[in-house]
């Protein structure tokens, strides 16, 4: 026997390394599965669910319109900007160069925030988040009440069209919640989004007409909190030098 810890205590530390060698293993397996996009070969994604499975809050006819139509086109929209951009690089011809960087930053983003808007929606979703991600809700905004009503207002505040997006922000260490015009307009860049709550009129109208502010309502019983809980549990890992 150890002379400063016991027989249990160093089988407790054991398992403690092995857990860590463990859980290591699996995030590098993981990553290796993981390729790098080319330039140009965006894709859709598959919706983690089916085209009605979100009704009544959100119609079966909106969203296959909205993954199908609208989320492809920024795919396309994005692949055509990164390939024009590559061509510019090859032959050294950038007179359109602002053209295709606007077009790159409205296609990435619309298909970026969508991507995420997908996965952090369920049939199963509503209820409150639990764990770290409610911890940390509390710690920014005081409780989930507090948060629910900051973040229904700003989503139902956007301007013309945009998103409501609760971030991570690894330089304040703390959660924050922004809005964005269009999908890359007028908010703030080195966050990572937890939540995305799409407010342009596809999104809504066909159901709920110029009533966002219900469908913002609505919302929140299709809120995959598991989802956005995984999300912040990786999230949070990154921490910048606060200013």
């Amino acid at each position: 026997m150890n002379a400063r810890y016991s027989d249990e205590e160093l089988a407790q530390s054991a398992q403690q390394l092995y857990s860590g060698y463990l859980t290591f293993y699996r995030a590098e397996l993981e990553g290796s599965r993981l390729n790098t996009v080319p330039i140009g070969k965006h894709t859709l994604p598959p919706l983690p669910y089916s085209y009605n499975a979100l009704e009544p809050y959100i119609a079966e006819e909106i969203m296959r319109l909205h993954h199908t139509k609208h989320h492809q086109s920024y795919v396309d929209g994005l692949n055509k900007a990164e390939n024009e951009m590559k061509k510019a690089r090859e032959t050294g011809n950038f007179q359109l160069i602002k053209h295709w960087e606007r077009e790159a930053a409205f296609h990435g983003a619309g298909h970026y925030l969508h991507t995420i808007f997908w996965s952090i929606m369920s049939p199963q979703g509503g209820g409150r988040p639990s764990g770290e991600l409610a911890k940390a809700i509390d710690t920014a905004f005081g409780s989930f009440d507090a948060f629910k009503k900051h973040f229904s207002e700003a989503a139902k505040n956007v301007e013309a069209v945009g998103w409501a997006i609760l971030v991570w922000a690894p330089r304040a260490h703390r959660l924050e919640i922004l809005t964005a015009e269009k999908h890359q307009n007028l908010s703030q860049w080195d966050v990572i989004p937890i939540l995305s709550l799409d407010v342009w009129e596809h999104a809504y109208y066909l159901q709920y007409k110029n009533e966002r502010g219900k469908y913002v309502d609505n919302w929140w019983n299709v809120v995959n909190w598991r989802e956005a809980e995984k999300r912040f549990n990786a999230a949070s890992k990154i921490k910048w030098e606060p200013f």
